[in-house]
């Protein structure tokens, strides 16, 4: 009785996530429409400077973020695993985001040069379970 009250719980839990970060992310579709109409529709022309462009590109990978979010959590509901190279895949582009939309003038280079080593480690972990991954495939075969 108490594990399928759980079970039940846990899985309105992941229908509520999976709904709301499904609403963040028309909301930042929505955003990002605006955003771009907003941009092209100035008096300086249908060109975009480097700081617009650079939002533009932040706009976008948020939505991306997202969209990865609600995958993972609809694969969690699915079979009920939470799939490390998913999780890694959003770190790394919510990461990403970060460098794209980052002045690296107001930075300290120390700062910088962490960012860089997180980002490369989070690269390795995703190279290393994509490599475990195919590995056990071949194996199967």
């Amino acid at each position: 009785m108490i594990d399928r009250l759980f079970h039940l719980y846990e899985r309105a839990l992941a229908a509520l996530l999976l709904l709301l970060i499904g609403a963040v992310a028309a909301f930042a579709v929505v955003e990002l429409l605006f955003t771009l109409y907003q941009y092209l529709t100035n008096k300086d022309g249908l060109l975009l400077n480097q700081h617009e462009l650079f939002e533009v590109f932040g706009m976008f990978l948020v939505v991306l973020i997202a969209m990865e979010f609600m995958s993972s959590i609809y694969m969690y509901l699915k079979d009920k695993s939470l799939h490390v190279e998913m999780m890694l895949a959003i770190a790394i582009t919510a990461l990403t985001r970060k460098v794209v939309v980052l002045d690296s003038s107001a930075h300290d280079p120390l700062y910088l040069m962490a960012l860089a080593a997180l980002l490369a480690t989070l690269v390795g972990g995703y190279y290393l379970v994509k490599r475990r991954k195919l590995s056990r495939v071949d194996a199967e075969d």
